[in-house]
């Protein structure tokens, strides 16, 4: 196979990053950040802890800092390498990022709904929708697949995460967005099925 060549990995794990100081407002992040919480950094210890011995070979993770500290505690602990993939930046928010979703539908009334209309497709403005971070996520797929020996784990956030997760599973646009995956929550992922580690 040409390196050239979109490819997904047969097996890998996925974690979430750890609780940030915005998760516990409720505010989106999209692109941008905020640093995690003690919470959040006992998230990434457990998620390390549910990984011991099961054979991570690489950490890839987002670029984004939440992400990336999550990471780097993860790998210091299995003894493994941390390999940032762009790709794997959460759906950028736009210029809603920073702010709460009553902030914004205060702002501009019956937004939420708008957007329940068509989930997958609606767009944030100035950012990106499902679909249009769909192909990214492929690609992310693809780069962790060569990143190095061994499983590589995922370290993401929730909603590229099911973008990632909806590929690996053969998952349609639905039952994508029904996805969920709290903090501190390990999946390992195989062509077509789950479980919880």
């Amino acid at each position: 196979m040409s390196r050239h060549d979109l490819r997904m990995p047969e097996r890998l794990f996925l974690a979430r990053h750890g609780q940030t100081a915005w998760n516990r407002e409720h505010r989106l992040q999209g692109q941008l950040d905020s640093p995690l919480t003690e919470a959040g950094i006992g998230h990434a210890n457990e998620i390390a802890r549910r990984l011991e011995g099961a054979g991570v070979g690489v950490v890839c993770t987002s670029p984004l800092g939440r992400a990336r500290r999550t990471a780097e505690i993860v790998a210091a602990h299995l003894d493994v390498e941390v390999v940032a993939v762009d790709e794997l930046a959460e759906v950028h928010h736009g210029s809603f990022a920073g702010r709460t979703w009553d902030e914004l539908e205060e702002a501009t009334p019956g937004i939420r709904a708008l957007r329940s209309e068509n989930r997958y497709g609606w767009a944030f403005p100035g950012g990106e929708s499902y679909a249009s971070a769909r192909p990214r996520a492929l690609r992310a797929l693809d780069e962790c697949s060569w990143a190095g020996e061994g499983t590589p784990l995922i370290v993401a956030h929730e909603m590229i995460g099911r973008l990632l997760r909806a590929a690996m599973r053969g998952y349609g646009h639905a039952e994508a967005l029904a996805l969920r995956h709290p903090h501190g929550i390990v999946f390992e992922i195989t062509r077509g099925a789950e479980r919880l580690v």
